[in-house]
């Protein structure tokens, strides 16, 4: 069972959480998908896309859960990515945990699994 990760503003998870599911952030309404990362994959995406940002979650999901809908398509420099052409059901979800700032503004992740 693979996990990807979903890094997230703690307020948009929480608004997810009481809908019952997650419809994307602003980037990823806009490009028709949900982006994911691979474990080895969400260090640099929260370095790229979230530098500094406080206040944020990372969601660990079972992949195998989200059946067709999710797709590994090429990315940065030619790596694959999960993308989720569908809401990501909470049932998905297998964990969500703080991803606070350390004292130079980098990401402090929690242990991972792939």
């Amino acid at each position: 069972m693979p996990t990807i990760y979903k890094i997230s503003p703690r307020e948009a998870w929480q608004q997810a959480e009481d809908e019952g599911r997650f419809t994307g952030a602003p980037v990823d309404v806009a490009d028709g998908y949900i982006h994911f990362s691979t474990a080895e994959q969400a260090r640099e995406t929260a370095a790229k896309h979230f530098a500094g940002q406080a206040d944020l979650v990372l969601v660990a999901v079972d992949a195998d859960a989200l059946d067709t809908a999710l797709r590994w398509e090429p990315s940065r420099g030619g790596a694959l990515f999960p993308h989720l052409y569908a809401d990501l059901p909470m049932a998905a979800v297998r964990w969500v945990k703080p991803l606070p700032l350390d004292a130079d503004g980098v990401h402090l992740f929690p242990t991972m699994e792939d």
